[in-house]
């Protein structure tokens, strides 16, 4: 099969026919492959317990491979593949007129050490400025709920101040009458 996962291909005939997807899945047994956003369907999802709901999903179909052409990556449109022996390796070409662009985006061993790296670089910085974030709110609600109690102990004193006050003036007056 001369289409393979993650190529850009172009369906040509059917009910989607002029659109253009990602391969998601191929299927070389079956002659077919999956394409994002072509041939959808709806399945109907049963409930499985009290918690779930009934529902409809939308899924992705098979089609067949006779029904897309590969999108070249670098000319930009469709093509047939050709085959041509590079080193001592069979890579996928594009037969367009005068491009020859390789279509096989061959991944070293090296590259996908140093992507899986940075990916989890990435999530320890995520977790860490996570916690540091959630530290920095905890500390802000026990400092507004601190000053909050100092508020109302300060209300309450100035407040029993106040009621003493206003008893001094009222003892004070009852006595000058």
């Amino acid at each position: 099969m001369k289409v393979k996962k993650n190529d850009t291909v172009k369906v040509i005939t059917g009910k989607d026919a002029g659109k253009t997807g990602k391969v998601l899945v191929a299927l070389p047994k079956e002659g077919k492959v999956v394409v994002e956003g072509v041939n959808i369907q709806k399945k109907h999802k049963k409930a499985r317990n009290a918690q779930d709901v009934a529902k409809i999903v939308e899924q992705n179909g098979a089609i067949e491979v006779s029904n897309v052409m590969v999108v070249c990556p670098k000319c930009g449109k469709t093509t047939r593949v050709g085959y041509k022996v590079e080193g001592d390796k069979k890579v996928r070409v594009c037969k367009h007129s005068g491009c020859n662009a390789v279509l096989d985006v061959a991944e070293t061993k090296e590259v996908k050490k140093a992507t899986k790296k940075a990916a989890a670089e990435k999530s320890t910085e995520k977790k860490t400025t996570e916690k540091k974030t959630a530290t920095k709110k905890t500390a802000t609600k026990k400092a507004a709920d601190a000053g909050e109690e100092k508020k109302t102990v300060t209300k309450k004193a100035t407040a029993t101040k106040k009621t003493a006050a206003k008893k001094a003036e009222a003892e004070d007056a009852g006595k000058a009458e």
